[in-house]
């Protein structure tokens, strides 16, 4: 047995967690989130702790049971405290602005980009330059901060597109100019 899957997860305080019919919700301070527990698996709550279980010994349980352990612990955590992505934009001209039908983009195109923020995700921009992607659902957090960073990589020479807030962009030398 992996280590991380015979961890219990604490449940926090404000936090409320009900198993039944193949399915885990857990409630707290800043939503609801659900998820199916794979066949061979099953959840168990006593003692203020979560503990995930195997029934069966088939391969795919082995390979399920650390990452349902995982996803429950990251659905604890973001019910009460949440999941934040900075990402920064460089750039002459580059900006963003949050708005209520999404984030519009202006990344060097002919054209502004608008960027449909997905239901339960929040997209702040504080500075033109700086988007805050925040939200209960790691997994959704994480691919909208990834689709947005995608929309326009940093590119290796002078560092313009998206970058992700402590991440280092390794630079290439330009040209070199010989006579």
């Amino acid at each position: 047995m992996s280590k991380i899957a015979k961890k219990p997860i604490a449940i926090a305080a404000g936090a409320t967690v009900k198993v039944e019919g193949g399915q885990i919700e857990i409630k707290g301070p800043k939503g609801t989130l659900k998820r199916a527990v794979p066949a061979g698996l099953k959840a168990v709550v006593k003692d203020n702790a979560i503990t995930i279980e195997r029934t069966a010994e088939d391969k795919q349980t082995l390979i399920s049971h650390g990452s349902l352990r995982s996803h429950v612990a990251n659905m604890m955590t973001g019910v009460t405290t949440g999941f934040t992505r900075v990402l920064l934009l460089e750039g002459v001209g580059y900006r963003a602005q949050a708005g209520k039908d999404g984030v519009q983009l202006a990344l060097g195109f002919s054209h502004p980009v608008l960027y449909p923020v997905p239901a339960g995700i929040k997209v702040e921009t504080p500075e033109p330059t700086r988007v805050i992607v925040t939200g209960i659902d790691k997994d959704m957090v994480g691919k909208v901060a990834a689709e947005l960073r995608r929309l326009k990589l940093p590119e290796p020479y002078k560092g313009k597109g998206f970058r992700y807030e402590g991440e280092k962009i390794k630079r290439k030398a330009g040209k070199a100019i010989t006579k």
